[in-house]
């Protein structure tokens, strides 16, 4: 899938890689404390030059991007992992789930720029809402959600869960547990209402 466009990609040494990932990891911890935190702010606490921030980021506006394009990145080697095009559409759900909710969690922050409908939200890459939108698909075809079920509003609503249970889940608790609720929640609303919701849970694959 194609690289976000917002801004110009070049090979990068592997210093350079490295640096980036340090000032992105950073970013994200002073974002998750002070969502309007300055770059000399993100400079401290990656303990670098200010002018090194700079340097990779010619604004703050570039560095948002860059973690936008980092969460899409993240996301669809989720999408990728999960198999959404091969693998049973409940299992690749259930997986993308589990690996979606990690990642929500891991860079919690930078979510907060991507999520659709939030204040300044740069939104998700629409290669990955088209990979989600053709799993809908999958599972309408093979009887896992109903016929005639609007795609749109199944994958908006299958975000929303979770972005709720990112929200809610505590540190102590899988994400496994959570893929469950969502799963279940997700099957009540619009999936097969001839399936056996409960039996239908079970077939799900364990998670360590």
């Amino acid at each position: 899938m194609p690289e976000n466009s917002r801004r110009s990609q070049r090979p990068l040494r592997a210093d350079a890689e490295v640096s980036i990932a340090r000032i992105l990891r950073a970013a994200e911890h002073v974002f998750a404390a002070d969502p309007s935190a300055s770059l000399e702010a993100v400079a401290q606490a990656a303990g670098v030059a200010r002018t090194t921030v700079h340097r990779r980021f010619s604004s703050r506006d570039d560095l948002l991007d860059a973690l936008v394009d980092m969460v899409n990145t993240k996301l669809r080697e989720a999408i990728g992992g999960a198999n959404v095009e091969t693998a049973p559409p409940l299992v690749a759900l259930y997986q993308l789930t589990v690996a979606t909710l990690d990642l929500k969690v891991d860079w919690r922050a930078a979510w907060q720029f991507v999520d659709l409908g939030s204040d300044g939200a740069r939104g998700i890459d629409p290669d990955n809402i088209a990979e989600l939108a053709a799993l809908m698909q999958r599972s309408v075809d093979v009887g896992l959600l109903r016929p005639g079920v609007d795609l749109q509003w199944a994958c908006s609503v299958y975000m929303a869960l979770i972005h709720e249970a990112a929200t809610a889940r505590p540190d102590d608790e899988s994400a496994s547990e959570w893929a469950n609720l969502i799963m279940q929640t997700l099957l009540g609303g619009v999936g097969n209402t001839e399936h056996d919701l409960e039996a239908l849970l079970t077939q799900l694959p364990e998670q360590n």
